[in-house]
């Protein structure tokens, strides 16, 4: 507006210059002067500076605020920034940190939690993270010869896909030439690309076949068939399957060349084979000089020798001679030891068994059966497992 004012008085003296052109120049100057130029000049003057220094005054009063709200928005920007510098992201944990919490999680937070990224997918597959859950959950039952088992099973899956690939690529090849098999070709092919990148011999894999009941492993079944009067105090090989839906088992015994199942075992039925032994190898004895009579033993038994052994539990008896007379017992000395099963009457045929310490093998015959290897039982736990399944009544 202030230039607008300037240009509006250059042009009002210019044409008051032009149109006094009829005067004599002194007359006019004069008049001019005195009469017109000087007057409205001051008027002019007075508003002029008047609009300076409102316009001065209203353009500093709108600096101030402007100043300080680019201020003020800098200032925001800058904590903004160390805030976001300051949060620390979950993917930012050290290794060790980020162990620790996955060591807290279960199974299934572990399985959603390695659905988040590749990272962490990478981490909640780890064999260290699983063996834990490995240990607490099925460490009573898995044994050696389980994990042996799950290596024949995961090379067993790997010979039958690279033998499905290799009868795909000679069917394929035959039928080169024709398009539209070229297309089948890769649809098959996309198809049997596995969706999962879980290794097939990882413990995370061991795990989850095992809860799917997807793998049946090697254990020992205590009292099989439900406890049937046949099996009392026994302990059987099986084939072990695990059932998430009800939390017990199924089993399949080998019995003379066909195999019998069993359903509903509870955990406390189950058992790792205490040694790493076929049910139809003879275990080689390294007890008997050890025995003495009140000693806890397990025996092999099979019924004849087509039959796998079961391990029977039992203790060591005083020798008639000896009547059972602690302070004079010669047991220990003799190579004669006495087995008995008190689970059975005193008139049964499987009451007692006797053995010899030096020269014992697989004793027997096909009416009372065959004795095999003995175990001594050292730990207390094993013996009061067997005294928990001990029966209400005696069999004959």
């Amino acid at each position: 507006m202030i230039y607008f004012l300037i240009s509006f008085l250059s042009f009002v003296i210019l044409s008051k210059s032009f149109t006094s052109s009829s005067f004599s120049a002194v007359d006019s100057g004069t008049k001019l002067v005195s009469t017109g130029f000087w007057p409205f000049w001051g008027k002019y003057s007075s508003f002029l500076f008047s609009q300076i220094k409102k316009s001065s005054i209203t353009s500093s009063c709108f600096h101030v605020p402007l100043t300080m709200a680019l201020k003020k928005r800098n200032l925001i920007s800058k904590v903004e920034n160390e805030e976001e510098k300051s949060k620390v992201s979950f993917l930012d944990l050290p290794d060790l940190a980020l162990e620790c919490i996955l060591e807290r999680l279960s199974p299934v937070e572990l399985c959603n939690m390695a659905a988040v990224c590749t990272y962490l997918r990478d981490k909640c597959q780890s064999d260290y993270v699983w063996e834990k859950h490995m240990k607490r959950k099925w460490g009573k039952v898995i044994g050696d010869s389980a994990y042996r088992q799950w290596r024949w099973h995961i090379a067993s899956k790997e010979r039958d896909r690279t033998f499905n690939q290799r009868n795909r690529k000679g069917i394929y090849a035959s039928l080169h030439s024709f398009w539209p098999f070229l297309w089948i070709k890769s649809r098959s092919q996309n198809t049997g690309r596995s969706t999962s990148s879980l290794p097939d011999d990882s413990m995370m894999a061991l795990y989850l076949s095992l809860e799917n009941g997807k793998f049946w492993f090697p254990a020992q079944v205590y009292n099989r068939e439900n406890g049937h009067a046949g099996f009392m105090l026994s302990c059987y090989d099986a084939q072990i399957c695990y059932d998430s839906r009800t939390d017990t088992f199924q089993a399949r015994y080998s019995s003379h060349g066909r195999w019998t199942t069993e359903e509903n075992i509870e955990w406390d039925r189950l058992r790792m084979p205490p040694i790493d032994i076929s049910a139809q190898v003879l275990h080689i004895s390294d007890c008997l000089d050890d025995l003495r009579p009140g000693d806890h033993i397990e025996i092999q038994w099979r019924k004849n020798q087509e039959f796998p052994y079961g391990w029977w539990y039992g203790v060591v008896d005083h020798l008639e001679s000896c009547q059972d007379n602690g302070s004079h017992c010669h047991c220990r000395s003799s190579d004669t030891v006495i087995l008995e099963f008190k689970q059975y009457t005193s008139g049964s045929r499987w009451r007692q068994a006797v053995i010899n310490r030096k020269l014992h093998r697989e004793e027997g015959n096909e009416v009372d059966g065959f004795y095999g290897g003995i175990r001594k039982l050292y730990n207390e736990e094993e013996i009061t497992r067997w005294k928990k399944f001990w029966p209400t009544k005696t069999a004959e």
